[in-house]
């Protein structure tokens, strides 16, 4: 016979959670029963997803009552499809998703977002002079088919681009190098890491820095578990932003980047380093609202200003209620940064 400790939370006046372990005298031990969430990233494993890995390998979801499974995304896989098919509980998305769920009538939506800043950006070479988006007027443009219908009209409208500059972005690094003059879309910290080490000297220009006010990385979630799971929903989201908030501190990140590389192998430790060096420097998690209201910052105001924008631009239809996309009731928080 022993003590049974029991996990008791005890919610903050500033947000956030305490947690704290009650003795139950003279019950038997028993090993903790973890709750179960499969979680979909959007892609092959890397430091772009950097939070989630820390939370697993440092045991932080175990220590909120969640074992999480945490599953890499690759190029064959729609990550809205297996959640909505009911194969992940919660996935990595995007804003254009979650209007996506309203636009269709989809009882889904969005309950947290990564990136304050949309890693997105358009890369040039030193050599080609070119100083901003606007002297990028009239010239190709390797732009993929998703950002032709995402960041593109915002392109088209703020800077007057035209659809006759854009040219089949593949994901191949081959038309950059071998041209100059070569202007692609990329993310900030995958596609210039690549292009130095092919020996170019890339110069970059993100989006969020000339007024693209998308969020990125974000989590999506059925309404149905919203609901009827609110308290693992909260925990989910509570380990993961303490998760990210490490991660972003570089503090005992070595058994997260270690299980990055065991999920994908081409991942070398270099390039992650690359990753969160340059999200750190640009402050793609943690500013905007995140500097006062915590990792994963929502608010009405710019989930409004996103609508409306791309609105304007013909992305979507006028007439949507931009509020049944998203909640803000699992985050700001002031965990982290």
């Amino acid at each position: 016979m022993g003590t049974k400790y029991v996990i008791q939370r005890r919610a903050l006046l500033a947000g956030g959670t305490v947690l704290s372990l009650v003795p139950v005298p003279g019950a038997r031990v028993t090993a903790q029963v973890l709750d179960k969430v499969v979680f979909q990233t959007d892609w092959r494993a890397q430091a772009e997803h950097g939070g989630y890995y820390q939370a697993v390998a440092n045991g932080i979801y175990r220590r909120y009552g969640i074992e999480c499974d945490l599953r890499q995304g690759g190029p064959q896989q729609s990550p809205a499809q297996l959640l909505v098919g009911g194969r992940a509980d919660m996935i990595m998305s995007n804003p254009f998703q979650a209007v996506n769920y309203v636009r269709e009538r989809i009882p889904f939506l969005c309950i947290a977002s990564i990136f304050q800043k949309d890693p997105v950006i358009l890369m040039t070479h030193e050599e080609a002079g070119i100083n901003g988006f606007e002297d990028m007027r009239g010239k190709p443009i390797m732009m993929s088919a998703a950002g032709r219908v995402t960041h593109w009209p915002f392109l088209r409208s703020r800077f007057g681009f035209s659809d006759s500059q854009i040219r089949s972005y593949t994901f191949n690094l081959q038309p950059f190098m071998a041209d100059k003059g070569a202007i692609q879309q990329g993310f900030v910290s995958s596609e210039p890491f690549a292009a130095m080490q092919a020996g170019a000297r890339p110069r970059v220009h993100l989006l969020a820095d000339a007024g693209y006010e998308a969020y990125n990385t974000t989590i999506d979630i059925s309404r149905k578990m919203a609901t009827e799971k609110r308290d693992l929903v909260q925990r989910f989201i509570d380990a993961t932003m303490e998760g990210w908030s490490q991660y972003m501190k570089g503090e005992d990140i070595g058994a997260a980047n270690a299980l990055i590389q065991a999920q994908n192998a081409e991942m070398p430790t270099d390039k992650m380093a690359y990753g969160l060096r340059v999200m750190q420097e640009r402050k793609i998690v943690t500013d905007h609202e995140a500097a006062t209201l915590g990792i994963g910052a929502m608010t009405h105001e710019r989930w409004g200003r996103f609508y409306e924008t791309m609105r304007d631009y013909g992305v979507y239809p006028a007439g949507l209620d931009i509020r049944q996309a998203y909640s803000l009731d699992f985050v700001n928080r002031r965990i982290g940064p």
